[in-house]
Formats: C-alpha cells, structure tokens, sequence
C-alpha cells in the first residue's frame, strides 16, 4: 500500500497531478480544493494517499491531510458512494465541510455535491453520523503532509527545496477535539458530543475550548 507520496509536481492537470520521486512519476488524483492548495510545477509535495485497485486499473488518490484521507476512506465505504463520488463531496464541503454535515445530519449539505442525489446523502449521513466524532477529534491531533519530512535523496539533492513545515492544528481544531473529548467523558454519546460541537462551532466559529464545552453542554441540555 501506498500511504504517502513526496516529491517535485511534474505537471497539474484538471483532476491529478504528477509528482516525479526520483525518476518514477506517480498520477495522483485530488480533489478541488486540495489541487487549489497545491503548488506549481517544479515545486516540492507531499501527500498522504489512498490506493484503488480494480482488476483493470490501480488509482492513487492525494490528501493534504489526514483527516481529509479518512473522511475520503468513511465515504467509500458507503454504499453507492465510489472514489469519484468521494472526492465530489471533499472537492464541495472540504474534510472540516463533511465533518460538520454528518455530526448534523445535513444530508442536505452532502446533496450539494455534483452526482449525488438526496437518497444517496441521506444514506451518506445516517451510516456516517456515529464516525463524525472520530474524524473530528483526528482534526485537533494532525497536521498536514509535509515536504520537510522527506529525507534529501528522495527529492532531487542536487536541487533541494526549501522545507515546508507541517502546520500545527489550528486553535478551531484543537478546540474541537478537546470539547469532544471532556463530552464524551461526561458520558455524552460520541454522536450527539459531535453534533453539539458542530452546532456550536457553526453558530460562533471563534470559541475556545471552554465556550466551547458551554455552548455544547447548554444544546445537549433536556429542553422544557
């Protein structure tokens, strides 16, 4: 299995893109936004991927982070969802998109995606809604694929680029994953947890931890 991918982008084409590792160039494709994020050719690029085998054809799929991956690996595993389905809804909502829709059960959100019909993002968002919590918490834990972490002779030494660091979490990541943690402690369902803290983010996306633990705990608290 190929689980990540780092070298020089060889050339950009609408859905993939080539990246030359020593010699040997691997087409990987991406989705919208991660092409969007991508730099030119020429340029150093890791990616973390995903490997399709078919009796006819092996595709590599690129995320720039491991979030976006495991969401991609999620959607796949629904019925009626193919890799190219996947990538429509990650290239629409993005990885934190997707997360937010399923912790809510917006299949409406998921419908958004070219090729998808309500049916199928209702089936997306009922046999997703309990990994949301996961995948959320994942976001709070990782950064980004990163070139720096690619030793100098798998790129190029002769014309070493210069290191890309690996982002840190974002403080909205960290947030969410913490939040998400300390409900889950309280004994709150992962699943009901997720779509609190994605209520909650939606409604004032610059909450820190703490808020962000009281504005959950006040839309999970009994009504009447």
């Amino acid at each position: 299995m190929i689980g990540k991918i780092a070298g020089r982008i060889d050339y950009r084409a609408e859905d993939h893109v080539l990246i030359d590792v020593r010699g040997v160039g691997y087409l990987v494709y991406v989705s919208d936004r991660t092409m969007a994020s991508l730099p030119g050719p020429g340029e150093a690029v890791a990616l973390y991927t995903e490997l399709l085998v078919r009796e006819d054809n092996l595709q590599l799929f690129g995320f720039t982070t491991l979030v976006e991956k495991e969401w991609h690996r999620l959607l796949t595993s629904v019925q009626g969802i193919g890799a190219k389905a996947s990538m429509s809804i990650l290239s629409t909502l993005g990885p934190d998109g997707v997360s937010r829709a399923i912790a809510l059960g917006d299949w409406n959100a998921v419908k958004a995606a070219k090729g998808l019909g309500p049916k199928t993002a209702q089936r997306v968002v009922n046999e997703l809604k309990d990994k949301a919590a996961s995948v959320m918490a994942l976001s709070g834990q990782v950064g980004a694929a990163s070139a720096d972490a690619t030793p100098d002779d798998v790129i190029d030494p002769a014309a070493p680029a210069a290191p890309v660091a690996a982002p840190a979490p974002t403080g909205h990541a960290a947030a969410q994953s913490e939040a998400l943690s300390a409900l889950t402690n309280l004994g709150y369902a992962p699943g009901e947890a997720a779509s609190a803290v994605a209520q909650a983010l939606g409604e004032d996306p610059a909450l820190d931890t703490t808020g962000l633990i009281r504005a959950a705990l006040k839309l999970l608290a009994p009504k009447g």
